[in-house]
């Protein structure tokens, strides 16, 4: 047992991410989209501490809109508790506290981040010891975005967007996020992309039920090129997320205005992402934003994943 597990609690951090690519195939009889993705871990996270207990509770604080953050099992953090101890017979419970810093509902995986730190913190807290693999078959169960949050680094994502392979990314990217204050829901933005797509002349494409992350994507993540990188950013989400949220393409327009090499919205939005060529160009870029009246947040990655501290 860890000193922190025998202190009585445990305090791990799991990271948001952005999407820099993320082909959507055709929806299959589950209901669930076929996916081609590459995550990547940033620095903007969210903090789970577990404390024992005699029954499973839950406190959140942080960022705006916390009170629409469900407190029951319609959350990911407390589902991940339940399942850890049903699938261990683990007896007890556990006191959880989630400071958040991911936006909600922003298409960056807070709430799967909050669910890979409650994994690995009632598996701390209670010495469950479970492999690295049963923890990743866990998260698989709890949402396609979650098992990421476990790894985090950079790595493509296939299947639901569950099936994880590690992606070499050399060097540090940074990004500008642009947050908001009303969030998008993703099964929305999955349903207009229906939509969309049966629309005669609108997405007249039939989708793809499986599909792959195109090689210059990987080359230019291996290549540690933001330019090369900023070339290759896509989302078949963001025309569906755009037309829920039309002033997004305006965000994104300011953006490469203000000095990004591009931008893209984030998942199901509506947080956009603007990767720029380095450091300084993002805290340019930053500053203009904010004098523009928006919430920008500096950020970069790749960073690991859910870890105890």
């Amino acid at each position: 047992m860890s000193v922190a597990a025998s202190a009585g609690s445990v305090h791990v951090r799991a990271p948001g991410k952005i999407n820099v690519y993320l082909g959507v195939g055709g929806r299959h009889d589950d209901g669930y989209h076929a996916l081609a993705t590459v995550f990547q871990a940033v620095s903007l996270y969210e903090d789970v501490i577990a404390r024992h207990a005699d029954d499973f509770s839950l406190t959140v604080t942080g960022v705006e809109d916390v009170d629409s953050v469900p407190l029951d099992d319609r959350n990911l953090a407390m589902r991940a508790a339940k399942l850890l101890a049903a699938a261990t017979e683990y007896t007890g419970g556990v006191a959880l506290e989630i400071r958040k810093s991911v936006p909600v509902a922003g298409g960056m995986g807070g709430g799967s981040a909050d669910a890979a730190a409650a994994l690995v913190a009632c598996d701390a807290l209670w010495g469950t010891g479970l492999s690295p693999a049963r923890m990743h078959d866990l998260a698989a169960r709890l949402g396609a975005d979650v098992p990421f949050a476990l790894h985090g680094g950079t790595a493509v994502g296939t299947g639901r967007g569950d099936q994880l392979n590690p992606a070499l990314a050399r060097g540090r990217f940074d990004w500008i996020l642009v947050t908001s204050e009303q969030g998008l829901s993703t099964p929305v933005v999955y349903e207009r992309l229906d939509l969309l797509r049966g629309e005669e002349g609108a997405l007249a494409d039939d989708p793809p039920m499986s599909l792959d992350v195109p090689i210059p994507v990987l080359q230019a993540l291996r290549s540690g090129d933001a330019a090369l990188l900023a070339e290759g950013l896509f989302n078949d989400l963001q025309a569906a997320a755009v037309f829920e949220r039309p002033d997004l393409d305006e965000v994104i327009r300011q953006g490469v205005d203000a000095g990004a090499l591009q931008g893209i919205v984030s998942g199901s939005g509506p947080t956009i992402a603007l990767l720029c060529p380095d450091p300084e160009t993002a805290q340019d870029v930053q500053t203009m934003l904010r004098d523009a009246g928006l919430d920008p947040l500096h950020v970069h990655g790749p960073v690991p994943g859910a870890r105890i501290l």
